[in-house]
């Protein structure tokens, strides 16, 4: 029996943030997959790689004489599409995590490959080997859920993950669920000559964030060729003759040739032997504490998908920082109300605390300020039609609680609104930040002047 002073059950952005940060402590990691996790080969990095692929598409079919692309002609589709398949495995290092596998081992860790049990406090196995542990990190991340559509399971499907490593494109595909996985999907598939058809049981896309966003990425989708169907749910499936046949609650029939679930996710906790340390997660997840240990445990910790709380790579990263600090002994304590929510499709979709809907039932005094992207300079040098900021405040304490942006690099501009709200900058020094010109960030003026005056 080997003994660990900290075993980390997966190997994905969080467990990374931990293994790398003790020093000379006798540390395990468990991974039954990829080192790595599921983001540098079946998530984030290939959708991203194949989201810049097609933005450049059809940037050179709207504009022709910009430049070609690699001397494909934009207007072949299965020619650009073997393309920036191929980039984008490039990108995803082709799913293989040999490299992330050696340094790994390479920053004095211990990388066991398989399924990992716990057997009861302090105790693990994976496959014939049992370990011992002093402090336990539960970082298994999240699996893909799958609605219980009755029929859907006889029908040709794709996850997520198995949509980003197919070399192939339908001609027909149904995407299932309007969240950020399903919109960049929906959207990279169309703009490679796919036929695309967008379905959603919330009244809008993006159900979680403001409801301009939602209507502003379907008005862009509806102009590149998305149908998108909002308010809608799928009620049986059948096989066709190679095709899925979907029955919706309006009685419409939808035909594709592949059906790609994205509705979401769910913790994977299952069969890891949780309950023999007497924790019983949630539906959302494993519940921890503001130093990410798990709630009623005094040596087990959890970060990532696995918690629930803003499953995102970069979240992920965050609380593996705070649980590696943990470990040390050093007094840190997470603080997430200044997480960015992005969804890459075009346009860019950012976002950062809470809605004015969240703000509201929180019960904060709200006070809110908009402004049209279309009125910045940057925008009308740039012929930018589609844009929109909003920001919400706390009128009692006169600071920043949250932000939605919709425009060209507004992954990148909501950093402004991001870090006022972590640090509380006042309304007041927030308005007198100068931002260049022309920038797209010149809109949070705008939109402040109108928040103020609309609170005063």
């Amino acid at each position: 029996m080997d003994r660990f002073d900290c075993v980390i059950l997966g190997g994905g952005s969080a467990a990374e943030a931990v293994w790398g940060a003790l020093g000379d402590r006798r540390v395990a990691v468990v991974e039954a997959a990829r080192v790595g996790g599921e983001c540098p080969y079946v998530a984030c990095m290939p959708s991203k790689a194949l989201l810049r692929s097609a933005h450049l598409r059809r940037a050179i079919q709207r504009a022709p004489d910009l430049a070609s692309w690699d001397r494909v002609a934009p207007d072949d589709p299965v020619a650009t599409w073997a393309r920036a398949v191929e980039r984008r495995d490039r990108i995803a290092d082709a799913r293989d995590d040999r490299e992330a596998a050696r340094q790994l081992e390479a920053s004095g860790a211990t990388l066991l490959r398989g399924q990992g049990v716990i057997l009861g406090p302090g105790r693990l196995q994976v496959g014939s080997d049992t370990l011992e542990w002093t402090d336990l990190v539960v970082a298994t991340g999240s699996c893909p859920l799958v609605p219980p559509v009755p029929g859907l399971a006889e029908v040709a499907t794709w996850t997520s993950d198995e949509a980003l490593s197919q070399p192939g494109r339908p001609a027909q595909l149904v995407v299932l669920g309007g969240g950020p996985v399903g919109c960049e999907l929906a959207q990279i598939y169309a703009s490679f000559g796919a036929r695309v058809t967008l379905v959603e049981a919330a009244p809008r896309l993006l159900p979680a964030e403001e409801p301009p966003a939602g209507r502003l990425l379907a008005a862009a989708f509806t102009e590149d060729g998305v149908e998108v169907r909002v308010g809608t749910r799928v009620e049986t499936a059948e096989p066709g003759e190679g095709t899925a046949r979907l029955r919706c609650d309006d009685g419409r029939v939808l035909v594709a040739e592949r059906v790609l679930v994205a509705v979401g996710r769910r913790p994977r906790t299952a069969d890891i032997g949780l309950e023999r340390c007497g924790i019983v997660p949630g539906p959302r997840g494993i519940a921890v504490d503001d130093a990410c240990r798990v709630r009623g445990q005094g040596h087990v910790y959890a970060g990532g998908d696995v918690t629930g709380v803003a499953p995102f790579t970069h979240t992920a990263a965050y609380q593996g920082r705070v649980i590696a600090a943990a470990l040390r002994g050093e007094m840190v304590r997470a603080d997430y109300r200044a997480i960015p929510r992005v969804v890459y499709t075009e346009p860019t979709v950012a976002a950062v605390g809470l809605t004015e809907a969240a703000a509201r039932e929180a019960g904060l005094v709200v006070a809110t300020g908009e402004a049209d992207l279309a009125e910045t300079a940057r925008a009308q040098a740039d012929g930018e039609r589609r844009g929109w900021l909003k920001l919400v405040a706390d009128r009692s304490a006169e600071v920043l609680v949250g932000a939605t942006a919709v425009g060209p690099g507004a992954d990148g501009w909501i950093g402004e609104a991001a870090l006022a709200i972590a640090a509380r900058v006042s309304l007041g020094q927030l308005s007198e930040i100068v931002h260049a010109f022309p920038t797209y960030s010149q809109a949070y003026e705008s939109a402040l002047r109108r928040l103020r005056q609309g609170a005063g």
